[in-house]
């Protein structure tokens, strides 16, 4: 039972820093818009009111994209939490990705404290 646990829990970790990756790209990149288009307007000796629109518009993608990242952070919590609760929480999930996770705080911690539910056959 644990075993099929861990495998469900690896598929789900997986999923979710691809998620996360693909949100973290997609930020950089339409900031990475979002900057070029005034410094190619200045290249071109265009007037700062051409493409303004644009970069309104862009900028409001990356506050769109910033909350989804938000999201996606606080699903990652979640699923921390509900990695305690099913007798997984010494366990590493996802690989070795170089990074560490900070310790949980608050409300949060307490929830990864609780005790681990068991699971009815």
């Amino acid at each position: 039972m644990l075993k099929q646990r861990r495998m469900v829990a690896e598929q789900i970790a997986g999923a979710l820093f691809e998620a996360e990756a693909a949100i973290d790209q997609a930020l950089a990149k339409t900031a990475a818009l979002t900057g070029v288009m005034p410094a190619l307007r200045g290249q071109a000796g265009a007037s700062a009111l051409i493409g303004q629109d644009a970069v309104e518009r862009a900028s409001q993608a990356i506050m769109a994209l910033a909350e989804a990242r938000r999201a996606i952070v606080e699903t990652h919590k979640e699923l921390s939490v509900a990695q305690g609760q099913m007798g997984l929480g010494a366990v590493t999930l996802g690989g070795d990705t170089g990074t560490t996770k900070p310790p949980p705080e608050g409300l949060q911690a307490e929830r990864v404290r609780m005790r681990a539910l068991r699971i009815a056959s």
